[in-house]
């Protein structure tokens, strides 16, 4: 009966690009095939010394890392990311996630992660915001590699102001430390791959590999939806 109604609803009232806000056609969900084609894709996938692996090279654990879209203010990018980090559409974040992992998986990314974490947000943010979009990510992903998705071997313990205005070292010195295991039998030896949706400097994701760092033998391999040019 649900069905009946929502295609009786799409005769009338057919569901719009998010982008170019043209009706979407059979089988295109959320952003047409144009707009599709058309996103600001960065094919870090295609070389593995690319920018975004060069943020963390500090880290000895680190392995794989990516992002799928360049982040410009005003752009395109970001009118996907607020629509589903602010507006409540988890089902957008699930589809970026699983268009992404169907590239990253055709040229062997990620092969031999165990398990996935999503970058946790502090319980408050989270309570007032009703989720973390970092997990609907996770979950898009994690339907076309099969794994799990761990969202209790680590939690967020300290909220933080907002990054936006800050300058690198200050958004470094905002972060130190936010995060604690609570867990790391199930973590340990693992590879696992981090999930965020937005990477600027990569402070955020650089405190939660030192946090991760502390489980013996775990390799981390990382992804982003987006990453700033």
């Amino acid at each position: 009966m649900k069905h009946i109604l929502t295609d009786f609803a799409n005769l009338f009232y057919p569901p719009l690009c998010l982008l170019c806000e043209n009706p979407l056609i059979e089988n295109e969900r959320h952003i047409c095939l144009n707009c599709l084609y058309n996103l600001p894709k960065t094919n870090y996938h295609t070389n593995r010394k690319n920018p975004a692996r060069a943020l963390f090279d500090g880290f000895p654990q680190v392995d794989e890392t990516s992002a799928f879209l360049f982040f410009e203010k005003d752009g395109i990018t970001q009118k996907l990311i607020h629509s589903f980090k602010y507006y409540d559409n988890k089902a957008l974040a699930e589809y970026l996630g699983r268009i992404a992992a169907l590239e990253l998986k055709e040229y062997g990314f990620y092969a031999s992660i165990d398990t996935i974490i999503p970058v946790p947000l502090h319980h408050k943010k989270e309570k007032k915001r009703g989720y973390n979009q970092a997990e609907h990510i996770a979950n898009g992903i994690a339907s076309v590699y099969g794994c799990n998705v761990d969202r209790n071997s680590i939690v967020r313990v300290l909220k933080t102001k907002s990054q936006t205005r800050k300058s690198v070292y200050e958004r470094r010195m905002n972060v130190e430390k936010i995060f604690r295991l609570t867990n790391t039998e199930n973590l340990s030896g693992k590879r696992i791959l981090l999930i965020d949706d937005v990477i600027t400097t990569g402070s955020t994701i650089s405190s939660c590999i030192e946090t991760l760092s502390e489980v013996p033998g775990i390799k981390i391999s990382i992804f982003s939806i987006s990453i700033a040019r």
